[in-house]
């Protein structure tokens, strides 16, 4: 055993013992299937599980008051109603209803919702946004977390002779005071293990090297856990690439060559649930550039992309944060219906109303709402590097090719932005949220728009707020 895998284990093991997380209740997982089309959804329960491991969260922030995610679970006492448990989510199926397919077609999805083990029966309710921008219950579900039928031990995945221990990247403290946060490796052979090690712990660097982050660091523990595959990388059905993988993470999802996730939610429970975590992010082994990230579920990158530092972030900033995507001129497979709603994510708004812009604490007396920024001219450079990149994919070329593309785009984008007097303004930029017209966005560059490297004010703080809520700022080490 390496000397570093000891140490690793160790720390896992100091970890599990401690006071703090012996104190805290098992995890509940309840899997269920959330199916219909376009304008119908339905719910199914599936079953109930109680995880391995202690419910890694901290008890005296049970209830989340902050307002994001298209879903919210609500775990309430059955006989009384009080509240207590919530967390705000998003899901798969949400995004798959506005695609084309869900015009003409049915589908299932599988879904999980956590929470710590009740001592009494209670009542889960799922909860959706209505036409208001509120949450109303769509579902609810009795759960009697002592039943018979309540799984209570689970054989170990068919690839391990016993329950697989996690790699402990960053440790910071007990789980209940800190965030934790779960790198999953997919597509990486049983050689390819320690390249999997080294990425996990270079992205995670990369991560707390970029602001809010940066300074929160010490409010997160980091573990990386993956199991082998036969062949290196995962599937990318649209260049006839088919590889079976433990967590059956593709690309081309919903018909985006670039969008990589997983639809296999039980695969990915079952692997995760051996290891403390809130969070996760999936590693695919492989260098063409992709990504995806579904808040309170889980985010993914291609660990192999000269991007791949750019990427972890970004698709973590949706998984995390539920922050939007600012871009608007790159193609994706969502349909947009016409409608300007406010959206709930706290980056991009419709701007009804400018003097209660969701994010006026950080816009100065006397900014212009909306804010001029070179649209035009940044929108006529778009349409030609949309056309060069959409070349380049469709035949094929070798991904460095593709890289350099982006390295060119992000250049020109900044020298366009940078001699712009608003560069530095926290504002309302109109283009957001897949939306040239409509939906604007805080600040003229970040992370959620561009290949840039610093989130905006606003997307910072949203950071932290989701930080606040899973952390103990300042509990000792």
């Amino acid at each position: 055993m390496s000397r570093f895998l000891s140490f690793a284990l160790a720390a896992f093991a100091a970890i599990a013992a401690s006071p703090a997380l012996a104190a805290q209740p098992a995890t509940v997982r309840l899997d269920y299937i959330h199916s219909g089309n376009a304008l119908n959804e339905s719910y199914a329960m599936e079953r109930v599980v109680i995880e391995p491991l202690p419910w890694p969260g901290d008890m005296r922030r049970t209830i989340d008051d902050t307002n994001r995610g298209n879903n919210m679970v609500e775990v309430v006492d059955a006989k009384t109603g009080e509240l207590l448990y919530s967390r705000g989510f998003s899901t798969v199926f949400a995004e798959w209803r506005s695609t084309d397919e869900a015009a003409h077609a049915n589908r299932g999805f599988q879904e999980s919702v956590r929470f710590p083990k009740p001592d009494r029966p209670v009542r889960v309710r799922i909860l959706k946004r209505d036409d208001r921008n509120a949450f109303s219950v769509a579902w609810t579900a009795d759960v009697d977390t002592d039943a018979m039928d309540v799984v209570r031990k689970q054989v170990p995945p068919a690839s391990m002779a016993a329950a697989p221990k996690p790699i402990a990247i960053r440790v910071n403290g007990p789980s209940p005071d800190k965030v934790d946060l779960l790198i999953l490796g997919d597509g990486y052979t049983r050689a390819d293990m320690p390249k999997f090690e080294a990425t996990a712990r270079k992205l995670a660097d990369h991560l707390f090297a970029t602001s809010p982050f940066k300074e929160r660091a010490r409010d997160f523990n980091v573990w990386a856990l993956a199991l082998p595959t036969e062949e290196s990388g995962v599937s990318r059905p649209s260049t006839g690439v088919h590889h079976a993988s433990p967590l059956g993470t593709r690309y081309d999802i919903f018909g985006s060559e670039r969008y990589v996730l997983t639809t296999d939610n039980r695969a990915l429970r079952e692997l995760a649930q051996y290891a403390p975590y809130e969070f996760i992010e999936i590693l695919v082994n492989n260098e063409t550039y992709g990504g995806g990230g579904i808040f309170g579920q889980f985010s993914t990158a291609a660990a192999g992309n000269d991007w791949a530092n750019y990427l972890f972030v970004h698709e973590f900033g949706h998984h995390f944060a539920g922050l939007a995507d600012e871009y608007y001129t790159s193609p994706v497979a969502y349909q947009s219906n016409g409608t300007r709603q406010e959206p709930w994510e706290p980056n991009a708004t419709a701007l009804r109303d400018p003097a209660h812009l969701k994010w006026r604490k950080f816009v100065k007396d006397g900014t212009p709402l909306p804010t001029p920024w070179p649209k035009e001219a940044y929108e006529t450079a778009s349409r030609a590097y949309q056309k060069e990149r959409a070349a380049l994919r469709a035949a094929n070329r070798p991904e460095a090719e593709m890289s350099a593309l982006f390295r060119k785009d992000l250049e020109s984008t900044n020298a366009l932005f940078s001699k712009d007097p608003n560069f530095h303004t926290v504002g309302a930029f109109e283009g957001a949220n897949y939306e040239a017209s409509g939906y604007y966005r805080p600040q003229m560059q970040c992370i959620m728009f561009d290949r840039s490297g610093q989130f905006c004010a606003v997307c910072a703080d949203a950071i932290t707020t989701i930080i606040d809520l899973y952390s103990r700022p300042g509990a000792a080490r």
